[in-house]
């Protein structure tokens, strides 16, 4: 597990959406809820300014459920979810880290979330 401070691109499959992060922490969480397990979505969760988007602003579209507060993005051309705006942290970006480039996915620690019970859980969230 890298602890200094990295920037890492990524994207969509299609490569139409393009975003830059700064990873200060680098473990994960791996949640059993309902959309995550389906996605396979591996969550890095970063502040507002650790987080760019490069491209494919126009090419994203935006699923919301249950309370609306997240705000899961997707490319509109391939499906691919590569980031979206956590219910638990509303000011930041969840990253999949599965969608970061390289073989980036080996530097992080993942961790087991019990999405399942997010409200009785989600003070476990980094």
């Amino acid at each position: 597990m890298i602890e200094q401070v990295k920037t890492y691109e990524g994207g969509c499959h299609c490569g139409a959406v393009r975003f830059r992060v700064r990873v200060k922490n680098h473990q994960v969480e791996d949640c059993n809820c309902s959309i995550c397990a389906k996605k396979g979505f591996l969550h890095l969760i970063v502040p507002s300014e650790d987080f760019e988007l490069l491209s494919g602003e126009d090419n994203l579209t935006t699923y919301s459920f249950n309370t609306g507060i997240a705000k899961h993005k997707f490319c509109r051309t391939c499906g691919i979810h590569p980031f979206y705006i956590p219910r638990s942290h509303p000011d930041s970006f969840d990253v999949n880290i599965r969608c970061l480039d390289g073989d980036s996915i080996d530097r992080f620690q993942i961790r087991s979330f019990d999405g399942k019970n997010w409200e009785k859980n989600v003070h476990e969230i980094q």
